[in-house]
């Protein structure tokens, strides 16, 4: 009789605990069962479904400040007319539903491979309901379930990833991040034949399809990112600035915002000095170094941003979970700080947002404590990315010194 050897996860259970967890989050957006905190449905019913009826007249939402997305998002917007039997919420939401239902299937697919492990398919399964139905409300997990698949294609498909990574971030930019561990000219080169294809077809298609990239000049800081923090104590200090709904996100306004704007655009100008630093000193690359980059990559850009909406932790969940597919992958502690941001996001967001906006103690402490999180992974996935993959000095110098003692022992 075949044993299970150590470490490994029954699997059995996985698609019971799957099942169950995601009947509980379609009952909370079709609000069978009522979520605690603000309704995150709203969303779906009038921002996608305003954005579905503009999209239906031919025209990208040119004077809506909050289409912030690049052109292929309109898939997302317009995927409902998929089950036209359902009406556009609900629609949604079912089609949310088997994005998810997607990435565990790839995830559990390629944890049956040689050299793979199924650790990473419990990460999905584990981490999407800590989140709470705001997986369901937003399309972030349709553009995860792309990013997944791009990385599993990996080295063994890599005009597929490329191509993958390409219609991606035309999807919502973030996965553009999933090519800084691809190795060769083949990946690059799909993803820029793909890219430039998608880009003429939807400037051709209808007018406005880049408009987005003027709808983000004028934003605050929001009020759950990392440099909210700073605003957040000033608050407590007499500081007289404003929370308010601004271009589609809660976001402080007033004096000095754009002070820590600045800083929060710097630190990610850094993050990304640093990956490219590494990216040049990287010569180790394993199967799984494409997964562990993209990862680390897309938790530095996310923890800097000055925009941390609770859907991305989505992302940040489906890429830990690539990389814990992998046996080899040393990212598990980055992956379980993560899981453990995820349940403090869900408190901060929805059930006590109230409190964050406010300011007040309990919201404060939740975002120290998420955002505190999200650091303590990126600094931690960093660390691992730089020892796994980038030779240290003394280790660099022994195929030389190898060399010099095999010419001594000849000529001796």
């Amino acid at each position: 009789m075949k044993t299970r050897g150590a470490g490994q996860f029954p699997a059995w259970p996985l698609p019971v605990v799957w099942a169950a967890t995601r009947l509980a989050l379609l009952l909370f957006v079709l609000k069978v069962w009522i979520f605690p905190g603000p309704d995150v449905t709203s969303d779906v019913s009038v921002i996608y479904q305003g954005w579905n009826e503009v999209l239906h007249t031919g025209t990208f939402p040119l004077d809506d400040v909050t289409w912030q997305y690049p052109p292929a998002a309109a898939l997302a917007i317009l995927s409902p007319a998929l089950l036209p039997f359902l009406e556009y919420a609900t629609a949604f939401f079912v089609l949310a539903c088997l994005a998810d239902l997607a990435v565990l299937l790839l995830l559990r697919y390629a944890g049956r491979r040689p050299g793979r492990t199924p650790r990473g398919a419990w990460v999905w399964v584990a981490g999407v309901p800590l989140l709470g139905p705001t997986v369901y409300a937003r399309y972030d997990v349709m553009v995860t379930a792309v990013a997944v698949a791009a990385l599993l294609a990996g080295a063994r498909h890599p005009r597929a990833m490329g191509a993958l990574a390409a219609f991606g971030a035309m999807l919502k930019v973030w996965p553009a991040l999933l090519l800084l561990g691809a190795r060769g000219r083949v990946s690059w080169a799909a993803a820029a034949v793909t890219g430039a294809a998608l880009a003429g077809l939807s400037a051709l298609a209808m007018p406005g399809a880049f408009a987005f990239l003027t709808f983000q000049r004028d934003r605050g800081t929001e009020v759950e990112s990392l440099g909210s923090l700073v605003l957040h104590m000033a608050r407590q200090f007499g500081w007289d600035g404003q929370v308010l709904l601004n271009y589609g996100s809660v976001e402080f306004l007033g004096p000095y915002v754009d002070w820590v704007s600045t800083a929060a655009l710097t630190l990610t100008g850094m993050a990304f000095g640093w990956l490219l630093l590494w990216r040049l000193m990287a010569t180790r690359f394993e199967a799984h170094t494409l997964a562990d980059a993209a990862f680390t990559a897309v938790l530095m850009f996310t923890a800097t941003s000055r925009v941390i909406s609770p859907q991305y932790m989505v992302w940040l969940v489906g890429l830990a979970a690539v990389c814990l597919c992998f046996r080899a992958s040393r990212m598990g502690l980055p992956a379980a700080l993560v899981l453990a941001a995820c349940l403090v996001t869900v408190v901060e967001f929805p059930v006590w947002f109230a409190h964050v906006v406010a300011s007040d103690t309990l919201g404060v402490t939740l975002l120290f404590l998420r955002n505190g999180l999200l650091v303590a992974a990126a600094v931690t996935a960093a660390r691992v990315l730089w020892r796994a993959t980038v030779p240290r000095p003394g280790t660099a110098r022994l195929p030389a010194q190898a060399a010099r003692t095999s010419e001594t022992s000849v000529s001796s």
